[in-house]
């Protein structure tokens, strides 16, 4: 069966002047626009498609890859506002998602920027998007564990740091005290739950902490080191967003693995870069 919101492995049942139809299970046949159909796919080839709806309401196929699939979040751009109706938002499809007048907190101007959560409404059976993010968040008490990798989509600025969604799931902090820089609305970013405290909620970090954190590190440098002939140009100066950029760590996890790297006299030291030793 296919799933309305999703991206779905179907079958090709037959062609048609439109497109081919595709076999949706209990939905019925599914119409694939002909503008969207591999070269020499023929009945029986099973295609990579994602179910909407179009503008009269009927179920189309497309290969199309959807910036967010019913459940996820995702930062859109305000495509157009319509009084009374709700902004068009831009999702990588050629026909826009609605946000709802009744699912906006903020006021959406055209070519905004919104975060939003993608659902199907019950009453239409539309795929449709909400700014209320809390109300679609997991309410359950979450049961990551501490170090635990994860997946997060940066929603909010706040006076101690971002907000950050998990997992399509949870809220989670990000503390400004324990970032390289800055971060934007809408980053995509893998991090680590650094705790989940009594009260429930989650505390984060880009970086994994401690020894963890180190080991991985230390060879990660070692081997730019080897693919850069024995230099690079860093060194206690080098700001945090280079260091983020070229490393993807903070500047203090950085300084971590260069002292237990120097400690194990494996680099060389200098104001201006770090070189393996003799190849001064």
């Amino acid at each position: 069966m296919a799933d309305l919101g999703k991206r779905n492995r179907l079958a090709i049942v037959r062609e048609a002047t439109p497109g081919c139809y595709l076999d949706g299970g209990d939905l019925g046949e599914i119409l694939l626009p002909r503008r969207y159909i591999p070269e020499n796919a023929a009945p029986g080839a099973v295609l990579d498609v994602f179910i909407y709806r179009d503008s009269e309401d009927r179920l189309v196929a497309t290969t199309e890859v959807p910036l967010a699939m019913v459940g996820e979040f995702a930062l859109l751009r305000v495509q157009g506002v319509k009084p009374g109706i709700g902004a068009f938002l831009d999702w990588g499809l050629s026909k826009d998602l609605l946000l709802p007048r009744r699912e906006q907190v903020s006021f959406p101007r055209e070519g905004g920027l919104v975060v939003v959560h993608v659902f199907i409404d019950e009453k239409s059976d539309r795929i449709v998007a909400s700014e209320r993010i809390d109300r679609w968040l997991d309410l359950t008490p979450a049961t990551y564990t501490a170090e635990q990798p994860v997946n997060l989509l940066i929603a909010r600025e706040t006076p101690l740091g971002y907000s950050a969604i998990i997992e399509n799931s949870h809220w989670g902090l990000l503390y400004d005290s324990e970032l390289a820089g800055p971060l934007r609305i809408g980053d995509r970013l893998n991090g680590f739950v650094r705790t989940v405290r009594p009260d429930g909620k989650i505390d984060l970090s880009l970086d994994r902490s401690g020894f963890a954190r180190i080991k991985p590190l230390t060879a990660q440098i070692l081997e730019a080191l080897t693919a850069a002939g024995g230099t690079l140009p860093f060194h206690d100066k080098s700001t945090p967003e280079e260091i983020r950029t070229a490393f993807g760590v903070s500047k203090k996890a950085f300084k971590q693995a260069l002292g237990s790297l120097y400690r194990d006299r494996k680099i060389v030291l200098d104001s201006s870069s770090i070189t393996l030793p003799g190849r001064q």
